[in-house]
């Protein structure tokens, strides 16, 4: 299979020591206070209760492009509805991008956010692909500061808590030419909430979709946007409706080929400690979380190997037990242990159902990292308040 360089290119973005000030980057998007923001007992209700993606802030950050006045109109305002032309062009042609990160609480009150450089450097690929103008990463950066500092209340401090942040570009061109568009916004939303998975770091179910692809060569399987998404929910809804908490896509090549889930990447643990995870050729999101188990892998010594998986493969190993352990990963569920994979003509049990210790000690590490409790030797943590 052939993938251009930009498809396969590793992120890496700028690192919290490389980035100004959140305060200094904050001022770009110059604060308007909502005028009605959500009662007292509207908030306690909210925070007393976090479902994840649920309920939103107090406020948005906002910012428009046109290629005569570039990116324009940089503020921080109440949250509310869009005002938009029903011939925009991202109706009618899905030409948007999307981003998800987390602002955590710290024990002495703080709030910081984990690795927004390589958010902010994802988004400007994800946005070249998409034929759309790249933001500044330190204005990506100082959008998402301005927005933690306007609704620093709704960071919450509960186990497991955080509060989501989503930035997204939309082309609002009025056009129904297919081109790419002329007018573009972007927005900052964020939504307080609990661990993703009700039940927590607890084993999922992974049906194995091999009649539905995520995408295919050539596509936009390395940007994150609608589209792909959108080409998950059915199969998704099927593996619901089968029982099962998550599907898994193959390739679109071979059908063959362990690729990710609808929104996470996979990895393998093998019985003598090597780890593994399905390389990146351009049909892959390329994640955070992904990027930084391998650092802490490699910190520790461990083999690791970005490379093909492929399915009958890997089921032979788990059923004889060279594979001990798999786990997926993401923004929103940070690790998820994987304790059965199913498809149709095969339903595997890994590690008997339960969390291994691999995966347990990498969910310990990471989450430790981001909630400030061990060192953060690779500057991956920002401090916004």
């Amino acid at each position: 299979m052939s993938t251009s360089s930009d498809q396969v290119a590793t992120l890496s973005g700028l690192s919290a020591a490389e980035l100004r000030g959140a305060g200094e980057l904050a001022a770009r998007f110059p604060l308007t206070p909502n005028a009605e923001p959500a009662t007292a007992a509207s908030h306690a209700e909210i925070m007393g209760d976090l479902t994840f993606g649920v309920a939103h802030t107090d406020h948005m950050v906002r910012a428009a492009w046109t290629p005569q006045e570039g990116w324009h109109g940089h503020r921080t305002e109440a949250y509310g509805p869009l005002t938009l032309s029903p011939a925009a062009a991202v109706l009618h042609y899905g030409q948007e991008i999307f981003e998800g990160l987390k602002a955590y609480r710290h024990a002495d009150g703080s709030v910081w956010t984990f690795r927004p450089g390589f958010n902010a450097a994802r988004f400007a690929a994800s946005a070249r692909r998409l034929a759309m103008p790249p933001l500044p990463e330190e204005d990506f950066v100082g959008s998402l500061a301005a927005l933690v500092a306007a609704d620093e209340r709704w960071v919450p401090d509960a186990e497991g808590s955080s509060l989501y942040l989503r930035p997204l570009m939309i082309a609002t061109e009025p056009f129904l030419g297919v081109r790419a568009a002329h007018q573009m916004e972007y927005l900052v939303i964020a939504s307080p909430v609990g661990p993703y998975f009700a039940h927590g770091f607890e084993p999922v179910s992974i049906w194995v979709a091999q009649d539905y692809h995520r995408v295919g060569p050539g596509g936009l399987g390395a940007a994150k946007t609608g589209g792909n998404y959108a080409a998950s929910l059915l199969p998704q809804q099927d593996a619901y409706d089968k029982g099962f908490e998550q599907v898994c896509f193959l390739d679109a090549a071979t059908s063959t080929q362990l690729e990710e889930l609808g929104g996470m990447n996979v990895f393998v643990v093998d019985a003598d400690g090597t780890v593994r995870t399905p390389a990146l050729t351009g049909t892959i999101l390329e994640g955070g979380t992904r990027s930084s188990i391998l650092q802490l892998l490699r910190d520790a010594g461990r083999t690791v190997r970005e490379e093909t998986i492929v399915l009958s493969e890997l089921l032979d190993q788990i059923r004889s037990g060279e594979v001990a352990e798999t786990f997926a990963c993401g923004t929103a569920a940070v690790i998820t242990p994987i304790g059965r994979l199913a498809g149709e003509g095969f339903d595997v049990t890994v590690a008997d159902g339960r969390p291994g210790p691999v995966t347990t000690e990498l969910y310990t590490a990471l989450t430790d990292i981001q909630l400030g409790r061990r060192a953060d030797p690779h500057d991956w943590m920002y401090r916004i308040v």
